[in-house]
C-alpha cells in the first residue's frame, strides 16, 4: 500500500492521534507518555517546532507557580507615595515601563500603582496639579504559591495585567505581569527590553549592555575583549545556566570573571535576556 503524506493542518492532527489511539488501550496514561506522543508527532513532521514548544508550555503552565516566574522585589522598578512628579518621571522616562508599584516606607509595602499613561496629563506646566492620590490605582495581590493556570484566567476576567505577589506574611516580595505567564507558553514577546531583531548586543549605558542570551561566547569575547571559556558551552546564556548550577529565574545574577550577568527574561526552558554590568574601570569596548 502506497504510504500516505504526513498530515500538515490540525483537523490533519487530530486525525492522525485518532489513527494512533485506536488500538484499546493505547492511549497516554499520564503526563510524560503525552509528552513524548508530542514530540514523536514533531520527528514525523505533524507538529512543527514552535508548536510542540507551545503545547508543552501549556502543560508545563499547570505545575508552575508564581513564584517561579515573578520579577524578585529587589529588581521591580517602584515610585514613592509621596513623590512629587519630578521624582516620578525620571524613573518612568528611564525604566520605559508603562507600569509601577507605589510603595509606602518600603518595597514590602505596596499601596497601589500607577500608569505611565496617567501622568500625561501633568506634563506641560501643570505639574504644580499632581497629587499621588488622584493617579493611584488598586494593586491585584497573589501569593506566590498561586498555579499560573488559576493566575492567567484571573487576568482574563479582571483584565488587569499586573500583580504584586506577597509572601506568607503579606509582605510584597515580587511583581508578575501576564506577558510573564504567556511567555511560559508562547515564548518570548517583545518589550522594552527589547531591540533590533538582528542586534545581539546593546549598550545602555557606559558600564550597562543587554544582550541575547544565545549570544555565541566567542562573539561575547570579541565584543568586550574578554576571554570567557567556550569548552563546554557556546553560549552565554549556557555558560550562566552552567554556572549557577540551575536553570536561573528572573532577576537572578551571578558575576563571571569581571562581568556581573542578570537574568532579564527566562521562561521554564531557557535563559532568552540578560544585562551585563561591567565594573566601573573597565576601559569602553
Amino acid at each position: 500500500m502506497k504510504n500516505e503524506e504526513p498530515p500538515s493542518s490540525s483537523g490533519s492532527l487530530r486525525s492522525w492521534l485518532k489513527r494512533l489511539f485506536q488500538p484499546r488501550g493505547s492511549e497516554p496514561q499520564n503526563r510524560d507518555q503525552l509528552i513524548a506522543l508530542i514530540r514523536q508527532a514533531n520527528r514525523s513532521s505533524i507538529l512543527d517546532a514552535d508548536g510542540q514548544a507551545m503545547i508543552e508550555g501549556v502543560l508545563s503552565v499547570s505545575d508552575l507557580r508564581v513564584r517561579d516566574i515573578m520579577l524578585p522585589r529587589a529588581d521591580v522598578v517602584v515610585v514613592g507615595r509621596d513623590d512629587c512628579l519630578e521624582d516620578v518621571l525620571p524613573v518612568v522616562i528611564k525604566s520605559a515601563h508603562s507600569r509601577f508599584p507605589v510603595i509606602g516606607d518600603d518595597k514590602g509595602e505596596v499601596v497601589g500603582i500607577i500608569l505611565a499613561k496617567d501622568l500625561l496629563q501633568y506634563c506641560g506646566g501643570n505639574s504644580s496639579r499632581f497629587r499621588m492620590r488622584d493617579v493611584l490605582r488598586s494593586a491585584v495581590f497573589v501569593p506566590e504559591s498561586k498555579r499560573l493556570n488559576v493566575l492567567l484566567k484571573e487576568f482574563r476576567t479582571s483584565r488587569n495585567h499586573m500583580a504584586v505577589v506577597i509572601d506568607e506574611y503579606g509582605a510584597a516580595a515580587g511583581m508578575v505581569t501576564i506577558e510573564d505567564v504567556l511567555e511560559q507558553i508562547v515564548g518570548e514577546i517583545e518589550d522594552e527590553h527589547d531591540f533590533d531583531e538582528g542586534a545581539m548586543i546593546l549598550q545602555r549605558s557606559e558600564y550597562e549592555y543587554t544582550t541575547k542570551a544565545h549570544l555565541d561566547i566567542e562573539d561575547f569575547n570579541h565584543y568586550f575583549d574578554a576571554s570567557l571559556s567556550d569548552d563546554e558551552f557556546d553560549t552565554i546564556g549556557g555558560l550562566v545556566t552552567h554556572t549557577l548550577g540551575h536553570l536561573p529565574k528572573r532577576g537572578e545574577s551571578v558575576t563571571i570573571d569581571r562581568f556581573e550577568f542578570r537574568v532579564i527574561r527566562a521562561d521554564s526552558r531557557r535563559i532568552r535576556l540578560l544585562s551585563i554590568h561591567l565594573p566601573e574601570n573597565t576601559p569602553e569596548s
